[in-house]
């Protein structure tokens, strides 16, 4: 059984330090057994970045609130994220921030959350000016805790600012519902049918653990 202190301690092992800037992907299943279960998880993240430090999530549908079964709008309160359980409790937290974004909504807490989640239903899902855009551009880290590099969001960031034909910009409109309660339109990308050269064909991996800059 995992406590909240050894998960701490494992992250301080791993590298991560207060006030650091960090992305998470996740896994439940993979700590085995936790006491407290995703919030355990959480607050041990929380805990190793300090109150300085920066804390990102994926709090993304891919679309699933658009299927036919579906409710055929995001819902920034309570639409739920396709993420994992550590995720889908994250967005839900006090003091967690959650973008406007109709397929790829990420949620933040901590050091500038408002300022790495704001406006992200006015630029590219996962371009330069997203949150997780943002993030790297201040030095941000990725963290993959139980996935593998194909949960890495990070490697769509790179695809977009290298220009890869993959992936429409803003080429699909979805149905957002704010605050207030008026639904409105919004953007999002769409998969081209050519692969990513990034994604799918796997070629980052080796390229970073090659580098040295992998923990």
């Amino acid at each position: 059984m995992l406590r909240q202190s050894a998960i701490t301690a494992g992250l301080g092992r791993l590298g991560v330090a207060r006030g650091m800037k960090l992305m998470v992907h996740s896994s439940l299943s993979s700590f085995g057994y936790v006491s407290g279960g995703a919030r355990t998880v959480i607050a041990a993240l929380q805990e190793a970045l300090g109150s300085n430090g920066t804390l990102m999530m994926p709090s993304f549908n891919h679309g699933a609130l658009f299927a036919p079964d579906g409710p055929g709008f995001f819902d920034p309160q309570s639409s739920p994220t396709t993420n994992g359980k550590i995720a889908d409790t994250f967005w839900r937290l006090p003091g967690v921030v959650r973008s406007l974004h109709p397929t790829h909504s990420f949620a933040c807490w901590g050091q500038g959350a408002r300022e790495y989640t704001r406006d992200h239903h006015r630029t590219l899902t996962i371009g330069p000016d997203s949150p997780l855009g943002r993030l790297t551009a201040d030095g941000g880290y990725a963290l993959l805790l139980g996935v593998s590099y194909h949960a890495n969001t990070a490697h769509h960031l790179s695809e977009y600012e290298n220009g890869a034909p993959c992936l429409g910009r803003r080429t699909r409109q979805l149905a957002v519902r704010l605050a207030d309660g008026r639904i409105v339109p919004a953007r999002s990308w769409t998969w081209r049918e050519r692969p990513c050269p990034i994604t799918d064909e796997g070629r980052y991996a080796a390229v970073l653990e090659q580098s040295g800059i992998v923990r």
